[in-house]
């Protein structure tokens, strides 16, 4: 609990991905989430959960405040996961965890940021309260081995009754909650929530059919450290209510003495994106600030994130802040039939080029991440009415105006 009369979710040990292991919900403040878009100070420690296969924060936050935002936000999370063609061997697959990374301090010699900073404004009473969400990717390993007497010899596949096993990267999905954060308690004292997620790794034995064990998949992760400090700053006074300032830094301070790139991301926050809400406060548009807010506006400083207003248009009590640049109310078109990973191609093209993936190819994909498996699966099941949705929609209608108007 917080003195500002806020809330962080407690620690808990909770269920990892599927066949994952029970440590991957390892203890520590961090919680586990689970495009296609149209414009339109006091210390706390939270709780650590993982979302696997067939779990998402989309389906925990689709009933709350943040329900409006969840498919955005799960968008955001998985952008450039992974690309068509869905294939670990492809060569654009072989450089993953591009977008949102908050990596450790040994990058920065790099120029990779080791923080996310997100500034934003909020017209609230002080008694007013705020919900911070963050939410990232936890990368992991997963390794094949060859049972050879007592030994397991490590392999790039192996088949077992039936089923090919590939050694590759997926993620897990992490959340931070604090939740009724006070604003005049933010003013006091920031509020800092430890991230501490331990090193940790399961072993998941193979046999055939007969009972003979010959293998294993073996999945792993780095420890992550860090910390997300909540603070607050008021600024001036409109009408009957303040203009704050909201600061919500996401630092990560994982021990880490350098090495490869590939060894530096799976001690990094991947995707990482923040969603704050205010049941009574209203959010001010960075994008588009009424005049007298302006100058407030040009001088937040955001460090690799870009805050929008989220939710239903006109709706100002959520900001989405994430590492793509999106406009204010961005939402799902009701077209999308499912996640594509890649915003910025059409889903229809993507549709049809895995469609006139070979067989060999679609195997590689049902044999590799389960999240690809899934495009898969509703690609080549999807009916020909939805597909033809796929091809355009117009959304509005706009009356002519001016010279021009009134022609045949």
């Amino acid at each position: 609990m917080t003195d500002q009369g806020g809330r962080v979710e407690p620690v808990t040990d909770s269920p990892g991905p599927a066949d994952a292991p029970d440590g991957v919900g390892a203890r520590g403040g961090a919680e586990p989430l689970g495009g296609r878009w149209t414009r339109g100070g006091a210390k706390a420690t939270g709780g650590a959960e993982t979302y696997g296969e067939g779990e998402t924060f989309l389906g925990t936050d689709a009933d709350g405040p943040v329900g409006a935002v969840a498919q955005v936000a799960r968008a955001v999370l998985y952008e450039g996961y992974m690309l068509w063609p869905y294939r670990a061997s492809a060569l654009k697959n072989s450089r993953r965890w591009t977008l949102g990374g908050v990596h450790p301090a040994a990058c920065e010699a790099t120029g990779d940021a080791s923080t996310m900073r997100t500034q934003v404004l909020v017209e609230a009473d002080p008694g007013d309260t705020v919900d911070v969400r963050v939410y990232f990717l936890h990368a992991l390993t997963l390794d094949v081995g060859r049972l050879a007497g007592d030994e397991l010899v490590p392999v790039r596949e192996l088949t077992v009754a039936g089923r090919r096993h590939l050694a590759r990267e997926e993620a897990v999905e992490r959340r931070i909650v604090a939740t009724g954060l006070n604003l005049a308690g933010l003013l006091r004292r920031p509020v800092v929530v430890d991230i501490d997620i331990p090193e940790g790794r399961e072993v998941e034995w193979l046999a055939e059919p007969g009972g003979q064990c010959v293998g294993a998949v073996t999945r792993g992760w780095r420890a992550l450290r860090g910390q997300v400090e909540i603070r607050a700053e008021r600024l001036t006074k409109v009408s009957s209510c303040g203009i704050f300032r909201l600061t919500i830094e996401v630092r990560n301070t994982t021990e880490w003495d350098g090495g490869s790139r590939t060894e530096a991301l799976r001690r990094t926050f991947a995707s990482a994106h923040t969603i704050l809400h205010s049941p009574r406060g209203r959010f001010v548009s960075l994008m588009d600030p009424p005049e007298p807010l302006r100058s407030y506006a040009r001088e937040c400083d955001n460090t690799g994130t870009w805050p929008v207003l989220a939710g239903d248009e006109g709706d100002r009590h959520t900001v989405l802040s994430s590492p793509i640049i999106l406009y204010d109310h961005p939402r799902i078109a009701p077209e999308s039939p499912g996640d594509l990973f890649d915003a910025t191609e059409i889903d229809q093209l993507l549709t049809l080029g895995v469609l006139c993936l070979t067989e060999e190819e679609q195997r590689e994909i049902r044999d590799g991440d389960p999240r690809a498996r899934e495009i898969l699966d509703r690609c080549v099941s999807l009916p020909p009415e939805h597909l033809m949705r796929l091809h355009g929609a117009l959304r509005e209608f706009r009356p002519l105006t001016g010279q021009g108007a009134g022609r045949e």
